[in-house]
């Protein structure tokens, strides 16, 4: 909420406060924990594995850009006016900075400079990030209320993955498969007739050994062993040359 007019609303304040690409602490141990998201509803920074204790809340995506935070320019748009705020193009998509990035008046040529940390801009920009608007409409309106636009609703744009754990029913199904392949039971074979006859074979995982030549997939078990020599003259015959026996 705006309090006396001047002051920032709770979302823009730690918009600005909260550190971004940093690991979670609630998922340390997580793969790919990066906080790159903000809650607007909670007003905290937070992790892709936080996100469905968030899932009804506005949510942010931040991304990096030459070291610093960056936010689409058509997602700050339904929260806050960015109209003369310079934006940048990355990945397709226009981005503008949350926070100041002072620079010393180096390029004499320019004569367009931020109103708050003197970085020289394009025309007709006169704000380098979002923060640099905030201050300087602070400064000279005192009040932040018109430029605010009321959003009810903000999800994560399409491409934003989000990391999937491995379920109960995932872990059953690979733990299923991983008993038939590396079973010892006999497989068998039955057939009826006058005379029944069954046949059963076993065999180890340590026993079998797939070998591919030449396109071939050979199995090789220690009840029927083939050597590397048979393989490589057979694969060296040639075919369709008889073999006659020597005119006498």
């Amino acid at each position: 909420m705006v309090i006396m007019g001047i002051q920032k609303p709770a979302w823009l304040e730690a918009l600005y406060t909260q550190k971004f690409f940093v690991g979670c602490c609630y998922h340390e141990t997580a793969k790919k924990n990066e906080k790159n998201v903000y809650c607007l509803d909670c007003c905290v920074s937070i992790c892709p594995h936080c996100i469905p204790s968030h899932r009804f809340h506005r949510l942010l995506q931040v991304r990096r850009y030459v070291y610093h935070d960056v936010v689409r320019l058509e997602d700050l748009q339904k929260l806050i006016d960015c109209s003369n705020v310079q934006a940048y193009t990355i990945n397709s998509a226009k981005v503008v900075f949350i926070k100041k990035r002072p620079q010393n008046r180096q390029f004499k040529g320019a004569v367009n400079y931020c109103t708050s940390c003197d970085r020289s801009l394009q025309e007709p920009f006169i704000h380098c990030s979002l923060g640099c608007k905030v201050d300087f409409l602070l400064k000279h309106y005192k009040d932040l209320s018109p430029f605010l636009r009321k959003c009810k609703t903000l999800t994560l744009s399409p491409d934003f993955l989000i990391p999937q754990e491995t379920g109960e029913e995932e872990m059953a199904n690979e733990t299923a498969q991983s008993t038939i392949v590396d079973s010892d039971e006999p497989m068998s074979w039955s057939s009826s007739g006058s005379e029944s006859m069954s046949m059963s074979m076993a065999y180890s995982s340590d026993q079998i050994v797939r070998k591919k030549r030449s396109g071939l997939y050979l199995w090789r078990s220690s009840a029927n062993r083939v050597s590397d020599e048979d393989i490589a003259s057979s694969m060296s015959r040639r075919k369709g040359i008889p073999h006659r026996s020597p005119l006498c």
